[in-house]
């Protein structure tokens, strides 16, 4: 995120902060829906799911665009002032915002959905950026989302006692929910004759390791790969005998479309950042079934 967006970010947080911070979050005894902000899309699916009408969920990050520089407009801000609860993932905005976020609403319970959750090293996928730090796209593994499930159910619980039983009922019926899907991904990837694909952005590591898949990505350190990696990455394609390169809406497709003339091949499109999270990751596995059975 450039030094001129989070200056420009900063600012409206200051208003809003001087605006909103005079009064106390709605509880849920003042209002019919609990005001709940989440990072992104899939979160959003995550708290409806388990708290049912009785939330309101604000996604900072808009589908379709980069998430690592995403701004959020001055609407959103609004409605943090207003949350009782932000469920953060990981996502690089919430390290990049969590004081001024919640500068925006000090009132505002914080919670990490990833506690707990096991995470692989980045440096664990091929041709991927920010060594060191651990891989935030959790929420593409379904076991590990029953765990992030357990942690919004527990908030709920926290914030809104008297509907315990309705949260309790609503987070067992996710959880079979998620069992099904994984079931059904498993399904539609064990009997695939090749188990690597290649992506632009390396969003699909949980999604590997749980289905026994691998991953190469050819972002570079988070960025465009030179001319010497993407030559390398072309002849890795071509003796895999891969046809296929996955592509996500939120980047660039110049390198994947440059790749896959080389081969022969073509561009196919994924989404880490769907609102529809459970159906999603079906078609997902239903593609890359399609995929790497040719």
């Amino acid at each position: 995120m450039t030094m001129t967006n989070l200056n420009s970010w900063a600012v409206a947080v200051v208003v809003i902060g001087l605006s909103g911070c005079s009064a106390n979050p709605p509880s849920s005894t003042q209002t019919s829906q609990i005001p709940i902000s989440v990072s992104i899309e899939p979160q959003k699916y995550f708290v409806e799911k388990i708290g049912g009408d009785n939330v309101a969920v604000n996604v900072m990050i808009a589908p379709g665009v980069d998430p690592h520089t995403y701004e959020p407009k001055p609407e959103q801000l609004k409605q943090l002032s207003k949350t009782q609860a932000y469920f953060t993932v990981g996502v690089s905005l919430e390290d990049a915002w969590k004081d001024r976020l919640q500068s925006v609403n000090p009132k505002m319970l914080v919670v990490d959905t990833s506690k707990g959750v096991e995470k692989l090293p980045l440096e664990e996928h091929e041709h991927e950026h920010e060594h060191g730090s651990l891989d935030p796209h959790i929420w593409l593994s379904p076991k590990r989302v029953k765990l992030q499930a357990e942690t919004i159910y527990q908030t709920l619980v926290q914030i809104d006692p008297q509907n315990q039983a309705k949260y309790q009922a609503n987070l067992e019926g996710f959880i079979q929910e998620i069992k099904t899907l994984d079931q059904d991904i498993q399904e539609n990837l064990k009997n695939v004759k090749s188990r690597k694909f290649i992506v632009f952005h390396p969003e699909w590591g949980y999604f590997a390791k749980d289905y026994g898949l691998e991953m190469v990505s050819i972002e570079v350190e988070g960025n465009e790969p030179s001319a010497s990696e993407l030559a390398d990455l072309i002849k890795s394609a071509k003796a895999e005998k891969i046809k296929v390169i996955f592509a996500q809406p939120e980047f660039s497709t110049k390198s994947s479309q440059t790749i896959a003339k080389e081969i022969d091949g073509q561009v196919m499109t994924i989404s880490a950042f769907s609102p529809d999270w459970s159906n999603n990751l079906r078609q997902v596995s239903k593609k890359m079934s399609e995929v790497l059975n040719k």
